[in-house]
């Protein structure tokens, strides 16, 4: 009995080891300070944590598993790269999701899902008035998903995720173009029109607010990418930002 009981231990311990990992590496990649095709390597993880490199391990799969990170064929770990070359693609598809599970959830919702995007929004809002990236678009997807929720269709609502997620370092740069130029409110004031569609069932309404916040991200992202491609941070690409954006 005390031998299973030091097992159970050693696994949370363990487990533990490897959650806290997880989480700093995450915080550090989605706020950019772990640069794009920045190299990870598992005996330096292991010494700037403290802890052996099986703990490290399990938290770079998961990582992986996110798409946050990527195995180069000749085994290197690094931080994936912004893809800029595919962001107008990205972009299509993102709009595709974000119209049709809003309109879905214009169609579809309840006064309890009203009352969860509601939610949503003032944490959105909350982030927002703190300042902190990370926060903002953690509640952002928050926000949406909620909007997805309603709209009770997994599948799209999985995909729209899916997007989402892997636009979290895109949108930690558009959070930080809003903030500079002062232009937050955008952000808070489209949510809170698409969130009145929503309530008065107004589908085309809320699709066409979906489409115009998806424009805005772009058009946003793209604005930061020609003011700082030739400032320290690197995409991982070779290719320059003035000829992508040309």
């Amino acid at each position: 009995m005390k031998k299973a009981g030091l097992e159970a231990d050693t696994k949370r311990t363990k487990g533990s080891s490897s959650k806290n990992v997880y989480d700093t590496l995450r915080t550090e990649i989605l706020e950019l300070k772990l640069s794009p095709g920045q190299m990870l390597d598992e005996t330096t993880l292991a010494e700037r944590f403290d802890m052996s490199r099986s703990p490290v391990r399990e938290a770079l799969i998961r990582l992986s598993a996110d798409g946050l990170i990527v195995t180069l064929p000749n085994r290197s770990t690094i931080v994936a790269p912004i893809e800029i070359s595919t962001f107008p693609k990205y972009v299509e598809a993102l709009s595709v999701a974000q119209r049709i599970n809003t309109r879905l959830a214009a169609e579809l919702r309840t006064d309890f899902d009203l009352a969860i995007i509601a939610q949503r929004q003032c944490e959105f809002e909350a982030a927002v008035a703190s300042g902190n990236h990370l926060a903002m678009s953690e509640t952002n997807k928050g926000f949406h998903m909620a909007i997805a929720d309603a709209g009770r269709n997994p599948y799209l609502a999985a995909f729209y995720e899916k997007l989402l997620d892997q636009g979290r370092r895109m949108l930690h740069m558009h959070f930080e173009y809003l903030e500079r130029t002062n232009d937050g409110y955008l952000l808070t004031d489209e949510h809170n029109q698409m969130l009145e569609a929503i309530r008065v069932q107004d589908v085309e309404l809320a699709d066409h607010l979906a489409l115009q916040h998806t424009r805005q991200f772009r058009d946003n992202f793209i604005q930061f990418m020609k003011e700082n491609y030739t400032s320290d941070i690197n995409l991982g690409l070779e290719r320059s930002a003035e000829s992508m954006f040309a």
